[in-house]
């Protein structure tokens, strides 16, 4: 309140060199409000769409090389965090090992994918796809319990279609038929770079589609999936288990290493009987396929750049409108920002955002907390016992600000020297086990 007039430096709340006061508001209102910022940040060819998020995006990626570089170019004792990071960056962007290794890295894991003989066999293959970060069939994850937040639960979620949405798979428009297309050539290029024959890639192509199309139509549609109650199904382990016969429940949970779990949110309950279904009418080795496929695509991205120019193509040309491959600079930060995010972070923050910066804002935090609890005080249209449950609520808030109080050990996760997808597929591993 001191401060002189003439100091204040005052910062407009919309910048109008962001808008294009050209346009009529009524007539295009995007354009008006918008088109000078469109203007003056042409979209990139790496990028689908660009706005203010991405931009932080961008500066953020670029003090994380400086920090990440500076990192490789030092010596570490042998198992540091930061040796970790800076190994595994490296060895993102070693084009010469990765196309050298070719498609070697997973030739362990598509030969065990070609010997299952058995409902056991593809169970355990289920789960070990599962821990490995994939989701063929469906997908687990542990979280909050939805109407018991102080504990956590195993939670089953629909999944196993590759293409994410299940209209791709239903829908008989001109666009979904161009989709389906260019994703049964994808799928026929994974097999091909992977060394099978035109009769396998073709015979791949036709079980995958099969499978997924079935998925499809046995998955929830986007309204059902908003509706909190039907997507909340927790019962007994036991319960499930007698409902549908997918899988020897008994193989993938101990292969998951979830032998001692009593409870389940099975989420979309109906999708795992639609399932059982589906397994009775699909073959051994359609089921192969399929989780072949899981692998390839999956692991592409981390593979020679032949399997990783097939990725993009698809997945970042056809579904997401990208014309340009981001450098490999960039993926390879994504892949270790992936794998070890807190120790990133935490090597972020001592350089970027120091203990005081946290601080300061924490205070600020609690003044709006102070000042939120005077005004629910003060209403004169909340009766008692509601302020008392507001009060309760507000005093329930967990702030997070910046950084945790106590950071993550990664002590556990080895980092090696073998090839970039084995790393990446411990670390999933590493996650599941965390999780």
């Amino acid at each position: 309140c001191n401060t002189p007039q003439k100091e204040v430096v005052k910062i407009a709340a919309i910048n109008p060199a962001n808008m294009d006061t050209t346009v009529a508001a009524g007539t295009d209102f995007y354009e008006y409000a918008c088109g000078g910022w469109i203007k003056n940040n042409p979209l990139k060819p790496e990028y689908a769409r660009f706005g203010t998020f991405d931009q932080l995006l961008e500066n953020n990626q670029e003090q994380l090389r400086v920090l990440i570089e500076e990192l490789s170019a030092t010596p570490h004792e042998a198992g540091s965090v930061a040796g970790k990071i800076g190994a595994l960056y490296a060895m993102g962007l070693d084009s010469t090992k990765l196309n050298a290794d070719g498609v070697a890295p997973i030739k362990e894991e598509l030969a065990a994918i070609n010997a299952l003989a058995t409902k056991s066999d593809v169970s355990k293959m289920v789960a070990t796809l599962h821990k490995e970060g994939m989701a063929p069939f469906f997908a687990l994850f542990v979280d909050a319990d939805e109407k018991n937040s102080a504990m956590n639960i195993v939670q089953l979620y629909q999944a196993g279609i590759g293409m994410g949405d299940r209209d791709y798979y239903l829908l008989e428009d001109e666009g979904s038929a161009k989709m389906r297309d260019a994703y049964r050539a994808y799928i026929n290029k994974l097999f091909t770079l992977a060394g099978s024959s035109p009769e396998q890639a073709d015979a791949a192509v036709d079980a995958v589609m099969k499978i997924e199309k079935a998925i499809a139509e046995i998955s929830y549609g986007r309204e059902d999936l908003r509706d909190s109650q039907k997507n909340y199904n927790k019962m007994s382990i036991e319960g499930f288990k007698a409902k549908n016969d997918l899988l020897n429940w008994d193989v993938y949970f101990e292969s998951m290493g979830m032998m001692d779990i009593k409870y389940l949110d099975a989420k979309q309950l109906s999708f795992y009987e639609g399932l059982s279904a589906l397994m009775k009418n699909t073959t051994l080795d359609e089921q192969k396929y399929y989780l072949t496929f899981n692998l390839l695509s999956f692991a592409a991205p981390y593979l020679s750049d032949p399997f990783v120019a097939a990725d993009f193509d698809f997945y970042g040309k056809t579904m997401s409108g990208r014309q340009e491959q981001q450098p490999r600079w960039k993926r390879a930060l994504s892949t270790v920002n992936g794998a070890l995010s807190e120790a990133v972070g935490q090597m972020y923050v001592a350089k970027y955002f120091p203990a005081s910066s946290k601080e300061k804002m924490l205070k600020m935090v609690g003044d709006l907390q102070k000042a939120l609890g005077d005004r629910i005080s003060s209403l004169e249209w909340m009766s008692d016992a509601t302020k008392a449950k507001a009060q309760e609520k507000l005093a329930a808030f967990i702030v997070k600000i910046g950084y945790p109080d106590t950071w993550r050990d990664y002590s556990g996760l080895e980092i090696k020297n073998d090839s970039y997808w084995a790393n990446v597929r411990r670390s999933n591993i590493f996650e599941v086990n965390y999780m």
